[in-house]
């Protein structure tokens, strides 16, 4: 892989859900973290808009496991951990491609949440999920919430080893010291 990484979100099916732009920080055997730089441009060919996202994030994917990570930073800390549920990413030259499942996992203002319950429902429907897929889905919500409890990779410190990857003139010129 080179230094430019495209991430596509797909719906089940591989419909193309939303796509941006990241950098390669570091790749280990299945797996990569990315970082999304302040200002990127995020295509949601869902809702057919483009977002302009103003935080860093340090990113994990993985072609083993059934989650991502987004790790928010804003003034130099984690603001939000974002997961998806998901089935294992597709790593494919400067590609990484995952098809979400719908619920998600977050910690916001320290606390650790499931949302996207109703979202979960009504794809499942939509899409045809097949029942043992959402059994695998739930099982795998489990083992995520397990890992975060247990401080398990890539929760043991591994994204916060790599905030040391932002360029530090490029945080403080957004960011700047009060």
């Amino acid at each position: 892989m080179n230094n430019s990484i495209q991430i596509k979100a797909l719906k089940y099916g591989n419909i193309l859900h939303y796509e941006w732009n990241t950098e390669l920080l570091e790749e280990g055997d299945g797996y990569v973290f990315v970082l999304g730089q302040y200002g990127r441009k995020l295509q949601h060919h869902t809702k057919k808009a483009v977002f302009t996202v103003n935080n860093w994030s340090i990113e994990f994917f993985s072609s083993k496991l059934w989650f991502t990570v987004s790790a928010a930073i804003v003034d130099g800390q984690i603001n939000e951990y974002y997961c998806n549920i998901n089935q294992p990413a597709v790593m494919s030259g400067d590609e990484v491609s995952f098809v979400d499942l719908d619920l998600d996992l977050v910690q916001r203002g320290g606390e650790w949440m499931v949302i996207d319950e109703d979202e979960f429902i009504e794809n499942a429907e939509k899409f045809g999920y097949p029942e043992p897929l959402m059994k695998q889905v739930r099982a795998e919500l489990a083992g995520l919430q397990a890992r975060v409890a247990g401080r398990q990779f890539p929760f043991d410190g591994t994204i916060e080893r790599l905030m040391a990857r932002i360029p530090k003139q490029e945080l403080e010129t957004i960011n700047p010291t009060r």
